[in-house]
């Protein structure tokens, strides 16, 4: 079962990072529009539409790696003080009554968002470029499957510490400092 946790979980980090590009991109793309529209007075239409969705890309897809690093937001004023075992029974209630029917609505509707996009080769009309955005409408059912297969690691990650009482490693990846430092 370790195994099988960590491959889902070493998929869910694989996206985060190759997604975590999308920040070199945004920054490239933020650089360039303040010189081209304050240095040489010639903004551009389409480094503002490629921005955004860099950012929805970016967004949509760090939710399976962050919840792959436990790196969620977590109102943990009274649950860090819990043993592991009622963590995780807390956990394991609450992945099967509010995470997996959010996640299921996501890829349901999403899929089904993608599908109507992807029929009307859907372009922005927020843009006076007109981009074409069925691509990036995508992303909102992979997303949705990313966070339900990396829901299943969590779900099972649950189960064998209510079991043995002990939180599974998880993944070693980037830390942030404030961990490094304690």
């Amino acid at each position: 079962m370790n195994s099988f946790i960590h491959t889902i979980e070493s998929i869910s980090v694989w996206v985060g990072r190759a997604f975590g590009w999308c920040i070199l991109i945004l920054t490239f793309s933020v650089s360039y529009e303040v010189f081209v529209r304050y240095v040489l007075n010639a903004p551009t239409v389409w480094v503002f539409d490629m921005m955004v969705q860099m950012y929805g890309a970016l967004f949509l897809m760090a939710g399976a790696y962050a919840l792959a690093q436990d790196s969620h937001v977590r109102g943990d004023v009274l649950y860090r003080l819990f043993p592991v075992r009622v963590q995780a029974t807390i956990d394991f209630i609450l992945y099967i009554l509010f995470f997996f029917p959010g996640m299921l609505a996501l890829f349901w509707f999403g899929a089904e968002i993608a599908s109507d996009s992807w029929r009307y080769k859907e372009v922005s009309w927020n843009s006076p470029a007109r981009i074409q955005i069925y691509y990036f409408k995508t992303l909102i059912p992979v997303a949705g499957g990313l966070l339900i297969i990396q829901g299943i690691a969590e779900i099972l990650r649950c189960w064998k510490a209510m079991r043995s009482g002990v939180w599974l490693d998880r993944l070693d990846d980037i830390q942030e400092t404030e961990k490094m430092l304690t």
